[in-house]
């Protein structure tokens, strides 16, 4: 026991060398009711430095919803007597937040090199990303779609058995930085694909008849913030003149009801829009592949963390899909596929109505680019964890979302269009 917790404080040391500790900083829930308790939250924050977790901003609080939040260590007592004057009905989630930086780590020794049921920095999934293409020449193929503001390279994994004009399932993982489950998922997808092809028939079948492009992480200048400097990091790390705040929210910058609502055009807000769609590197090169492909895609998948939701348009206008009831009976079946592994249960619907309204996302562009079975995945956990989701949740997270996966891609390619 003792030489799993050096191992784990090694991990972390190696994870955080400098930058945020997040010793004694606590997460909160708090049940809101009415538009008086959302006033007093907004009141609260406009005094007290909060890092909203669920929604992700305090314009998107609606009544009857529970709000998640981080607050640093020496304004935790403030927050308490806050809630407690206000008599809002409250829970600490996580009463220190650096042990549950540390318990993140919990599966054991960590080896060097990459694993499916480990969080890997960015450096050893950029090795593997390399590997598995160059071992399975008959069903990967690896190319770039861009760099990142810091000038990272965005690489994409084309998997599929090699035929001309298939059609395609665009698949993404790591908008968000500080949602490290996500980068898992694209991991353990690749590896099941490559692992099950000619083992299992419907695995098998569906990457005879389509083709799947992976990008394992979207904002990786983010991603390798929160290995190195702060583990709660969400946005991109670009620099604009005019403003001294970092990065914007990649998932907030695309141009569909562009900035309109649930999005913040303050460069330091966590859900800052951009100075305008597709400003940043990563959404734009993301946005030019598609639209190069998009006589192939059939379906976007993006994967996000956490809620245990299943979404589909819209988020940025309670207006309704042309197909949502086909997609509201797809999300149904795919969850219910999910829940039979381990009986996780997910909510689903679309965007606006069964999380919150938020503008910019990049499902909403893509199913008014024409792919109209267009998912965002939100993954474990509903908030006990949050941002934190233990190591040994990995393989069960990945194993349930791949059932929810197969059986929309075996839907999309019945249903082609």
């Amino acid at each position: 026991m003792l030489l799993f917790l050096v191992l784990a404080t090694v991990a972390l040391a190696s994870a955080h060398p400098s930058g945020e500790h997040f010793e004694g900083d606590k997460v909160f829930r708090v049940n809101v009711a009415e538009k008086h308790d959302i006033d007093l939250i907004h009141q609260l924050a406009s005094t007290t430095q909060i890092d909203f977790w669920k929604p992700d901003s305090a314009a998107q609080i609606q009544p009857h919803s529970v709000v998640d939040f981080r607050v640093k260590a020496e304004d935790g007592v403030t927050v308490e007597d806050f809630l407690d004057q206000n008599e809002l009905p409250y829970e600490v989630l996580i009463n220190n937040l650096r042990n549950a930086v540390e318990a993140q780590f919990d599966n054991g020794a960590r080896a060097t090199g990459h694993s499916y049921t480990k969080y890997n920095n960015w450096e050893t999934i950029e090795a593997w990303v390399k590997q598995i293409a160059e071992e399975n020449p008959d069903l990967v193929s690896l190319s770039s779609i861009g760099t990142t503001f810091e000038g990272r390279t965005m690489h994409l994994l084309k998997i599929g058995k090699a035929k001309s004009n298939k059609p395609a399932i665009f698949i993404d993982c790591g908008f968000h930085a500080r949602e490290w489950i996500s980068p898992a998922f694209c991991q353990w997808f690749v590896k099941e694909a490559v692992r099950t092809y000619g083992q299992e028939i419907h695995m098998t079948e569906l990457l005879d008849n389509l083709d799947f492009y992976v990008l394992p992480v979207v904002n990786i200048d983010g991603y390798v913030y929160t290995w190195t400097k702060n583990r709660m990091w969400r946005k991109t790390r670009s620099t604009r003149s005019g403003t001294s705040c970092v990065g914007t929210d990649p998932n907030r910058n695309f141009n569909a009801g562009w900035c309109k609502v649930g999005a913040s055009r303050s460069p330091c807000s966590d859900t800052y829009c951009g100075p305008s769609a597709e400003s940043e590197k990563e959404t734009k090169a993301l946005a030019d592949f598609i639209r190069k492909n998009l006589s192939s895609i059939k379906a976007y998948l993006t994967f996000h963390s956490y809620s245990q939701m299943l979404l589909y348009p819209y988020s940025y206008t309670e207006e309704l899909p042309e197909n949502n009831v086909e997609l509201n009976s797809l999300a149904k079946a795919a969850i219910k596929e999910l829940a039979s592994l381990h009986g996780t249960k997910y909510t689903y619907g679309p965007g606006a109505t069964t999380i919150y309204l938020a503008a910019g996302g990049s499902d909403d562009w893509a199913y008014d680019q024409g792919i109209k079975y267009s998912f965002t995945f939100e993954l474990r956990d509903e908030g006990y964890y949050g941002f934190l989701l233990p190591e040994s949740q990995i393989r069960a997270t990945c194993e349930e979302t791949m059932l929810a996966v197969k059986h929309i891609a075996a839907y999309v390619q019945e249903h082609l269009y």
